[in-house]
């Protein structure tokens, strides 16, 4: 739209009576009928809502259709003679009221929050603003006055598009929580560099679904591909005046729509259907070859930021009902996300509207579920979670939703945020105990062996090892989750790659142009003695098998275990621990690989070839003092091969653990042996196991290679800082 000329169709008395004949519909958003479009919107303060429809070609002038007011706060009518492809927005007339929390203004042209695509970009100019704001976009005045210039031209419009796909329509994988292996992975970033797959098709969707990709997904072991957000996303300002764009997608303009800009070129210059269409064929493919999809969503925040933001859709709409605001006036957000704005849970049509969306991802674009953002939001009655909100509630009890895999980010920034193994079935937790566990023991109490001092005990590392029983497994099964609630992981988007975190003390975010002020500072990290890039080879041995151990860790615990995408080839990011905003190379995966870092990628698919086919790996109760045969399924020693004792686990100065592990299916089970001391340990092979153990994995070993077999109760050397990996034999 290049102008704001316009023309409102007027409602005939005639026509007044047949809004009142008319069914008021169900289903939100603008969808398609046999002869037009149906249309239904929330804006329960409004005093009139138009639907407009920009002009085509040589004619630039709006047409603008009245909505009738419904019932429940809802307007809605039918509009013929529209088809798919049709791009269109609205305007809603009613108070504005800052003080009170009313912010309509009929001169933005608002995005439907449930439209099914987007065209254009946000063009960061005053005219976006429902309120006055300068060059540089600071509110001219304290009372927020009203802007009367015409957004039309600088945001992004709706458009109509179909369900309708002529693709492969695959069944879902479904593969169980014990045998899922989550790869997390940002669309454009694990192809744009990547060989083998075209040039055209590196970035996009439709390059993430390539047989050269996919086969790296399968070789390496991985279930299920987690896709950072992939709803249609926009830049904060702050971001678009320094340059920068946020990269990570975690500021969504968009619930039901794709980001266009991660379709190839040739589907977004076709339009917003095969980009759709794109989008679709991915998951088909994926699932072709036995992928699920996972979707990282944000519902907890809008890209509409703070009240000095602009305003796109939800806050013209409706900004008391969308948004949680502190106390009863509405003239101030309550930000428990950390971006300026909070979705308010507490209110119907944002529960409804997150159901809607997860309902659209499964059923039309056919995902296998979702992971969610800060979740501890979607389950707050202001301040308070509540284990059993309605949207909870609601993900447990739904045919749909209740059949996928549902992960919680357990935290936000607001008051009482950190919730960890507080989420109610079926919803499993990314795990951050283990994680920092797990860091702890290999990086920092390493760190600190090698000088001498003392670390900490080993209680919490055999809690994190054996599925999280305390976090997951309040009550025996069947009430508690189980171990594959435990979404287990070193290194996330978020945060130093693994790389970085055996190669840096300190983060390193100078290009993010904060001064270095952004990303956490609490890393547990470790350089091994030099700080950064070192062509030391004790250095680089001692950082290479650290990853190892911390990669052995991770694939052979308890729990669903996540590798973060390019952590399988060592991929670093120079020290940039949060690289939201780095759309460039230091954020895409290098495939310009090293020997050392194709034996890490070995690595990493002989671990999980082990973790499939070893049952005791990858257990799905807890252990509760069950026994197979007359050995129960979890035990624990030390380096002498006893048993440990109460004295034993308190004891922080030691460094080895046995822990042997046994399922009904293979009664012979797994032997797995750990040394964090700074010095090689003698260690007596439990004899309560199998009658013989074949050492199938070492992380001394820079490649994988055939291990030997030693019959139980043998004494062997285990090097310093260094795990293995024993499969039983009887």
């Amino acid at each position: 739209m290049t102008s704001t000329a316009s023309r409102t169709d007027p409602v005939t008395p005639a026509e007044e009576l047949a809004f009142r004949d008319q069914v008021q519909p169900t289903a939100f958003g603008v969808h398609l009928t046999p002869g037009g479009v149906r249309v239904l919107v929330h804006a329960p303060h409004a005093d009139r809502v138009e639907i407009c429809f920009p002009g085509a070609g040589a004619d630039s002038t709006e047409r603008r259709v009245r909505l009738h007011r419904g019932r429940w706060g809802r307007w809605f009518g039918t509009v013929p003679g529209i088809g798919a492809g049709q791009a269109y927005g609205f305007r809603v007339n009613g108070p504005w009221e800052p003080a009170r929390g009313l912010l309509h203004n009929p001169h933005q042209l608002l995005l439907d929050p449930y439209t099914r695509a987007v065209q254009g970009e946000v063009d960061l100019r005053p005219e976006i603003y429902g309120h006055r704001v300068d060059e540089d976009l600071i509110s001219v005045d304290r009372r927020r006055t009203a802007d009367d210039r015409d957004s039309a031209g600088h945001v992004p419009v709706s458009v109509v598009v179909t369900d309708r796909f002529d693709g492969p329509v695959v069944d879902h994988p479904r593969v169980p929580w014990r045998d899922t292996v989550i790869y997390e992975a940002h669309v454009r970033g694990l192809t744009q560099r990547l060989p083998g797959v075209p040039a055209e098709l590196r970035g996009t969707y439709a390059g993430l679904a390539h047989p050269t990709t996919v086969a790296h997904l399968k070789d390496l072991g991985i279930t299920a591909v987690e896709l950072l957000p992939i709803h249609a996303k926009t830049s904060e300002p702050a971001l678009t005046q320094r340059g920068l764009t946020n990269y990570w997608g975690y500021n969504t303009l968009a619930f039901f729509a794709p980001e266009p800009s991660y379709a190839t070129t040739a589907a977004q210059q076709a339009g917003p259907q095969a980009v759709l269409d794109e989008v679709k064929g991915m998951v088909a493919l994926l699932h072709e070859a036995g992928l699920e999809v996972l979707l990282d969503v944000v519902y907890n925040h809008t890209c509409e930021g703070g009240l000095d933001g602009p305003m796109l859709s939800w806050r013209g709409l409706d900004n008391r009902g969308y948004y949680l605001h502190r106390g009863g006036r509405h003239s101030e957000y309550e930000d428990v996300t950390g971006t300026g704005n909070s979705l308010d849970f507490r209110n119907r049509p944002v529960v409804a509207m997150a159901l809607d969306s997860l309902r659209y991802w499964t059923q039309v674009v056919g995902v296998d579920g979702f992971r969610f953002d800060l979740a501890t939001t979607l389950a707050r009655r202001g301040h308070t979670f509540d284990p059993d909100h309605p949207f909870l509630v609601a993900l447990s009890t739904d045919p749909v939703l209740a059949r996928v895999k549902l992960i919680a980010e357990p935290w936000d920034v607001g008051p009482g945020g950190w919730r960890t193994g507080q989420f109610p079935a079926p919803l499993a937790e990314w795990n951050d105990r283990f994680r920092d566990t797990l860091r702890r023991f290999w990086i920092t109490d390493a760190a600190t062996a090698t000088s001498g001092g003392v670390g900490h005990d080993l209680r919490e590392l055999a809690t994190r090892l054996s599925g999280s029983a305390d976090l997951f497994s309040p009550r025996p099964a069947p009430e508690g989750r189980g171990p594959g609630a435990s979404i287990n992981y070193i290194t996330a988007h978020d945060g130093f790659t693994l790389a970085d975190l055996v190669s840096y003390d300190h983060k390193r975010n100078e290009a993010n142009g904060e001064d270095n002020r952004d990303g956490t500072d609490n890393n547990l990290s470790w350089n091994h003695g030099v700080e950064g890039a070192s062509d030391d080879p004790e250095v680089l041995a001692h950082r290479r098998r650290t990853m190892r151990n911390l990669l052995g860790s991770l694939l052979l615990a308890g729990g669903t275990p996540m590798l973060t995408a390019g952590d399988e080839i060592a991929r670093s990011q120079q020290g940039n621990n949060n690289a939201y905003c780095q759309d460039t190379p230091l954020s895409w995966v290098d495939w310009d690989v090293e020997d050392w870092q194709q034996d890490l990628t070995a690595t990493v698919a002989h671990l999980l070839r082990l973790r499939a086919a070893i049952p005791a790996l990858r257990p799905d109760r807890f252990h509760h003092g069950e026994a197979t045969d007359v050995h129960p399924t979890l035990a624990w020693y030390d380096e002498h091969g006893a048993a440990m004792t109460h004295h034993r686990w308190h004891d922080p100065h030691r460094r080895v653990l046995q822990m042997y592990l046994r399922d009904e299916r293979d009664p012979a089970g797994a032997l797995v042996v750990l040394n964090g001391a700074a010095n090689g340990v003698g260690v007596t092979l439990t004899p309560d196991g199998a009658a013989d153990l074949e050492l199938v994995w070492d992380s001394c070993w820079e490649r994988p290679v055939a291990g030997e077999s030693v019959p139980a109760g043998s004494t062997v050397e285990v090097p310093e800082l260094s795990m293995r990996l024993y499969r039983g034999h009887r």
